[in-house]
């Protein structure tokens, strides 16, 4: 049995499992960074994922308060969260595509799901036909992207909707999209 690490929020109080948190490091020369991939040396701190906690740290600087040193935290830092989460999301799509580990075509997306290749659906939010795997099938559809996102991250493709076949990198794919979906709805 594998003990999963746990991390206390700072602005809720609470304790939770790491990866359902935000990780930020402060570096050298006071800069204040996210760390969600936990690739940078030093102390980390952690607000739920969830951009009302986001809020909350910067409103009432709570990252200066729990580091006891003086941060430079900019003043746009919670849009450029979302944007880093937001890219993430599309950055692995790009990946996946370029790997040949997604379907765009709406015949060759229901052949994965039928074949059970499909490890997660990505819906366009504003798109016209809603691919929904059979009721047997637990298949994930996250919806947080517009199609014009989608287009945009696969090179100019009309796309209303992905099949990530299931492969090494679809995890790491699911989690960033994952990641974002919380952070915006919470």
């Amino acid at each position: 049995m594998t003990h999963q690490k746990t991390r206390k929020c700072i602005a809720s109080g609470e304790i939770k499992p790491a990866d359902e948190l935000l990780r930020f490091v402060k570096t050298d020369g006071s800069h204040f960074v996210p760390d969600f991939d936990k690739k940078h040396d030093g102390r980390g701190l952690y607000v739920s994922n969830s951009k009302t906690m986001l809020h909350k740290a910067l409103e009432k600087n709570m990252f200066i308060k729990s580091i006891h040193l003086f941060l430079q935290i900019p003043q746009n830092f919670e849009q450029q969260v979302t944007d880093l989460l937001y890219r993430q999301g599309l950055d692995g799509l790009k990946t996946a595509q370029k790997a040949g580990a997604l379907e765009t075509e709406p015949k060759q997306i229901e052949k994965s799901i039928l074949q059970n290749r499909a490890a997660f659906i990505v819906q366009a939010s504003d798109a016209d036909n809603d691919i929904r795997p059979t009721s047997d099938n637990t298949l994930d559809v996250i919806s947080v992207y517009t199609s014009q996102d989608l287009s945009q991250a696969l090179g100019g493709q009309n796309t209303d909707a992905i099949s990530v076949i299931k492969c090494d990198m679809a995890q790491k794919v699911y989690q960033h999209i994952k990641r974002y979906q919380t952070f915006i709805e919470n």
